[in-house]
């Protein structure tokens, strides 16, 4: 394996401070009443059959959307699963409950459709750590690298990229890159690029992003918790720090992240990834007792604050607001949406074709799923 001091380019200062998250947080819709959450449920339930409309939900939102989602015939899943069903269900309107890059990647694989988004300004630090002039730039100067960057991107981002990936199939794409001799320009996720080097041994330049709520998670608290629970086994999602990535039992997407949860044999699970999360989980392994990673330190008000600010500004007023007046439309010049669907395009049909090496490469990001 090349040494990782030759294997990493970090292009900007990554965005994780509090300065980018102030407006998200003073955005996050107000606490709603039983009735008045019944009220919104129904209204949108009527809206979604009058529009033609469907809910496609990331995991990370609140769980009153999740469960809408799921009760209107709507979908809740990861990034990748929610860009499959957005494209194959029938539903001429995808309303898309998640972030803005989500709701690009609907509209890119889509265009005939409307996709709707209950707050435009829902970004991604990931997202916003990346602008498209300064990426473009960085491509530029390393122009014969393979371009890989990470669905949470912007549509201009991945119209220079040759390939996207998610967390569930980064790992297989780039095994494969790397086989074929390709040298890989990843981005934005510092954490992820990192864990994928060290599974592939691949020649990776990496730009120099991160998650604000994954880059929080601390290995020394992590380390004393799972003292105090000495059977849970530790779930962490790859955009995680390496020291907390070392001490996993699984690490994954969330969607491999919640199937460890159902098919593990432990009682306990320690879960470093959003809070969101939790809700599906419960749902799902009714019996098994769900521990959050920590965020913090032993004298901080919070333990564990792993909670997206924009995944949290889809509420259900805001839901039903752009329903009721067809607002929070996803636009992209249709040149740029060409371009951005090739590499989108490149990794559905990876996927699709790759079923064995995608499960091979699962097993890099689970190291102990037989004892899980």
């Amino acid at each position: 394996m090349k040494n990782l001091t030759q294997a990493y380019e970090f292009a900007l200062p990554r965005i994780d401070g509090p300065t980018c998250i102030a407006q998200a947080w003073a955005k996050t819709p107000v606490s709603l009443s039983f009735m008045d959450k019944t009220r919104l449920k129904n209204k949108i339930q009527t809206l979604l059959k009058k529009r033609n409309a469907v809910i496609v939900a990331h995991y990370y939102v609140d769980g009153d959307i999740q469960d809408l989602a799921l009760d209107t015939g709507g979908f809740v899943g990861d990034s990748l699963e929610m860009a499959r069903f957005g494209r194959d269900h029938p539903a001429q309107i995808l309303v898309v409950a998640g972030v803005r890059f989500m709701g690009e990647t609907s509209k890119i694989l889509s265009p005939h459709k409307r996709v709707l988004m209950p707050d435009l300004e829902a970004s991604c630090s990931l997202d916003l750590g990346c602008p498209a002039t300064e990426f473009n730039r960085f491509c530029d100067r390393h122009s014969d690298r393979t371009v890989v960057v990470y669905a949470n991107t912007s549509a201009a981002v991945k119209a220079r990229a040759d390939w996207m990936v998610t967390s569930s199939c980064a790992l297989a794409i780039v095994h494969q890159l790397h086989q074929q001799g390709e040298k890989i320009l990843w981005a934005p996720d510092r954490h992820l690029g990192r864990y994928i080097h060290d599974q592939t041994g691949a020649d990776m330049l990496i730009w120099d992003g991160t998650c604000i709520v994954h880059n929080e998670f601390k290995a020394r608290e992590l380390d004393l918790l799972c003292q105090q629970h000495p059977f849970a086994k530790v779930l962490v999602h790859p955009e995680s720090p390496a020291e907390v990535i070392a001490m996993a039992d699984v690490v994954g997407s969330t969607s491999a992240m919640i199937k460890a949860v159902i098919d593990g044999n432990a009682q306990e699970y320690i879960i470093a990834t959003d809070q969101g999360i939790l809700h599906r989980m419960r749902q799902l392994a009714p019996t098994k007792t769900l521990i959050e990673a920590p965020t913090a330190g032993q004298s901080a008000t919070c333990k564990s604050c792993a909670n997206c600010p924009w995944m949290a500004m889809n509420g259900l007023t805001h839901l039903s607001n752009c329903l009721q007046n067809l607002s929070g439309d996803i636009n992209i010049e249709e040149s740029l949406r060409i371009k951005a669907s090739h590499c989108i395009e490149r990794m559905l049909t990876f996927t699709q074709n790759n079923s064995k090496l995608l499960a091979q490469a699962q097993h890099g990001f689970i190291k102990n799923i037989g004892a899980a």
